[in-house]
């Protein structure tokens, strides 16, 4: 991409983007003072679409009007109209996808049925450094089963002289160790770095050596280009309050292969995933739903459930494809600023958009300061332990204008030392 260095160039950029008009379709905040604020969190927290408003009213409306008899003119399948449009993001079919629970709790639900662990091959491969609930999720799933987390969790590192994995290393491990190995579970974006990993090989090979294979995708679903069946990997998780704007606490996602719908092994069970023809009979014997929903516990919380309702339908109607692609550009354009502009910052993100998704994690000497002072000019972004500043310029919301405006104040506040 051609890109240039100046604030003409970035307003020719926002005029001529199809997803300009994404933008009005967004509550855009005030967060201080400063004359505007330039929101590039969404890797943490997305914005508020405006239509969430009405599809609140909606539900209240018939929680008032209705009552109870809500529950079955419309909330007891209530999860299943975001299926669709959720399997088209991750490259899966609806069955194998259900919207529940939080994250945290997902991957315990998960690991309760792929995770087994028996004699030498007990062993999970997680990131070293990977985001810390999943971390204590892995190491107390092996304290229950009665084993040491010291003897059966594999972390693999970064690079000693680079900031992200070497997919060669990941694979290199899988082939050593794959005799041991249970479990397979990993960040497809890595939330610290920004690196997307090599999902589809990863699957390949700790499939190819007897594993499980699952990905936390909290920070890959409506950020990146995914394919999980086609992939076979088998389970994922994830979030829908970062890029998929569905606001804070709102319902996680599962995805598992199509081949355990028919699940004979390990598993939670509660009466959401009861057979939906005897559900109310209010038997004592389960009987599970053959697809992704048989995971499930409960009910769906709607007023949790309703803001990404929502938000799939902007996803819906302009296509990953076009989001991502944006994703990429708008990337691309913050990374050749920072770099024309303040070689004082380091991007620890690879550079290569076919290893990451719109999050870059900067480094630079004096960074806390640097990151309150641009804070305090109105950018929202967000700081990791021990030294990142990640910014996540999002496709739907973010203009190319914002992005030069960003490092403007960036080199500024590093020039007030």
């Amino acid at each position: 991409m051609n890109f240039k260095n100046s604030k003409t160039f970035a307003q020719k950029l926002d005029e001529i983007d199809d997803l300009k008009k994404a933008k009005s379709l967004f509550l855009y905040p005030r967060v201080s003072d400063y004359k505007k604020t330039i929101y590039l969190c969404g890797n943490s927290l997305g914005l508020q679409p405006k239509s969430v408003h009405s599809y609140l009213k909606n539900e209240l409306l018939l929680w008032k009007n209705r009552a109870v008899l809500g529950q079955h003119e419309r909330w007891e399948n209530f999860h299943e109209d975001l299926a669709v449009p959720t399997s088209k993001l991750i490259g899966s079919k609806p069955s194998e996808v259900v919207i529940m629970n939080a994250l945290t709790v997902n991957l315990h639900l998960l690991l309760v049925s792929f995770y087994k662990p028996i004699g030498n091959r007990c062993k999970i491969l997680i990131e070293k450094g990977a985001f810390p609930s999943d971390q204590y999720a892995v190491e107390s799933q092996i304290k229950f089963h009665g084993l040491d987390p010291r003897d059966c969790l594999i972390e693999f590192k970064t690079e000693n002289d680079k900031n992200y994995f070497n997919d060669d290393n990941i694979v290199k491990i899988i082939q050593e160790q794959g005799s041991e190995i249970a479990t397979i579970l990993i960040g497809g974006v890595n939330y610290y770095n920004g690196q997307l990993l090599d999902i589809k090989r990863i699957t390949k090979w700790g499939k190819k050596m007897g594993s499980m294979v699952g990905f936390d995708l909290a920070h890959a679903v409506g950020n990146v280009t995914l394919d999980l069946n086609k992939w076979n990997v088998d389970f994922a998780a994830w979030c829908s309050y970062k890029y998929l704007c569905a606001g804070p606490g709102s319902p996680g996602g599962v995805y598992i292969n199509e081949k355990y719908h028919d699940w004979k092994g390990p598993r939670f069970e509660g009466w959401w995933g009861q057979n939906k023809e005897i559900r109310f009979n209010m038997g004592s014997y389960f009987d599970g739903i053959k697809t992704a929903e048989g995971w499930q516990l409960s009910n769906a919380p709607i007023f949790g459930m309703t803001p990404l309702k929502a938000s799939m339908e902007i996803f819906d109607q302009l296509g990953m494809p076009a989001i991502r692609s944006k994703g990429i550009k708008i990337s691309s354009f913050l990374i050749y600023l920072i770099e024309k502009n303040i070689p004082e910052v380091s991007i620890i993100t690879p550079k290569n958009f076919q290893k990451r998704g719109c999050q870059l994690s900067l480094t630079v000497k004096d960074g806390k300061r640097i990151f309150t002072r641009v804070s305090e000019q109105g950018v929202v972004c967000d700081w990791r332990e021990p030294n990142v500043i990640r910014v996540a310029p999002h496709p739907l919301y973010n203009s190319y204008l914002e992005v030069y405006d960003f490092v403007k104040i960036l080199k500024n506040a590093i020039n007030e030392r």
